[in-house]
């Protein structure tokens, strides 16, 4: 994520920080300090805020290992003011995984509670740091333990994108289509919004913000496992672009400038004297290789190496998280050891839209426009 800066890395999964979390620490301090003039009080607020991420960590990490049992790779897990996000390579195949991957962060914080509960209960405590925490609203292990509590009741509410939401589509998806249990998932989160918005309106602006956070959550997911779907049923024979031109690795990159000043096209295959490709060049290569070698310097000196090509009878779907996982733009289509075709993230999102725009109902008769 963009604006963030890696911090830690735990279980093997990078963990990083967004900057507006920066914020959110100094905000805390400036009005523990404005409240009560003390050096103490300020160390304490920004104290507690950091154990409360620590405890969003956890429950990230709960997901993430939950995943992995599945074979699933967590990419990365960033802290925002509003919460940790775990990227996931991708999501659970079976409801029944998915299931218990969104149900295993609540559970990390019902397990904190209840040890916390424990503690509380049958530790004894000195009298002398008790009057100190409560003096600074409430003893720490008591916040800690309703923190817990909040954050799993939070999360199991049945809207996306908590992972109740998650949790009710995987139930749906057991007896129903997937893209269906999605649907319904994400209007009854909708619905939750609306009740949200209500409640807010009567005087509590931060549930304004959450109807938002959960109404847009609700319609990002439905569009994206309704795109996933269009994917898993078109090859990319289908989308590809079918004429392609390809240059040499002893082209010079003065040559590879005038085709890409020249068409429409930003990258271009690269392949040998027997046609096999031997790697990529994007725009931002010959950019890069223009200022280091010159006009004069070799497609072979600016090209990506390491690249992953594609199948026309593939379908799109797997395409989609090789580039996701990758972080490539552009795939060379490959048949029978040569190209047949060019497949860019730019050109995968228009077909996307085209064919989304195709299903939806014409305003004036509410009849669907034939399938791409």
């Amino acid at each position: 994520m963009s604006w963030s800066w890696r911090i830690a890395r735990v279980a093997g999964i990078d963990l990083y920080v967004h900057f507006t979390f920066l914020i959110l620490l100094a905000w805390v301090g400036l009005s523990h300090y404005l409240a009560q003039e003390s050096a103490a009080d300020t160390a304490y607020g920004i104290g507690f805020i950091l154990l409360l991420f620590g405890v969003v960590v956890l429950h990230e990490l709960g997901h993430a290992l939950a995943a992995r049992r599945y074979g699933i790779a967590t990419r990365d897990i960033t802290l925002l003011p509003i919460g940790g996000v775990a990227r996931l390579e991708r999501m659970p195949d079976k409801p029944s995984q998915e299931l218990v991957v969104a149900l295993a962060g609540p559970a990390v914080n019902v397990l904190l509670a209840a040890g916390l509960f424990a503690v509380i209960a049958f530790v004894p405590r000195d009298p002398v740091v008790d009057d100190r925490v409560v003096a600074t609203d409430g003893n720490l292990l008591d916040r800690l333990l309703w923190v817990n509590v909040g954050l799993a009741v939070f999360n199991l509410l049945p809207a996306f994108p908590m992972d109740g939401g998650r949790v009710l589509r995987a139930l749906l998806a057991m007896q129903i289509d997937y893209v269906r249990a999605t649907r319904i998932a994400a209007r009854v989160g909708q619905g939750m919004a609306v009740l949200f918005g209500f409640a807010g309106l009567l005087g509590n602006p931060m549930l304004l913000f959450i109807a938002l956070f959960v109404w847009l959550g609700a319609e990002a997911e439905a569009s994206s496992v309704r795109i996933r779907a269009s994917l898993a049923n078109a090859p990319v024979g289908e989308v590809m672009i079918p004429t392609v031109e390809t240059l040499a690795p002893d082209d010079p990159l003065g040559a590879a400038t005038e085709s890409l000043l020249g068409g429409a096209r930003q990258d271009f295959p690269v392949v040998d004297d027997t046609g096999r490709v031997v790697g990529v060049l994007t725009r931002t290569d010959v950019l890069a290789g223009l200022s280091r070698f010159g006009p004069e310097g070799s497609v072979g000196d600016a090209m990506h190496r390491e690249f992953v090509t594609a199948h026309p009878r593939e379908m799109l779907d797997g395409v989609l998280r090789r580039f996701q996982s990758d972080g490539c733009h552009s795939m060379p289509v490959v048949a029978d050891g040569r190209v047949v075709g060019l497949l860019t993230t730019d050109h995968l999102a228009e077909w996307l839209m085209i064919r989304e725009a195709a299903r939806r109902p014409t305003a004036d008769t509410g009849r669907r426009p034939k399938s791409l």
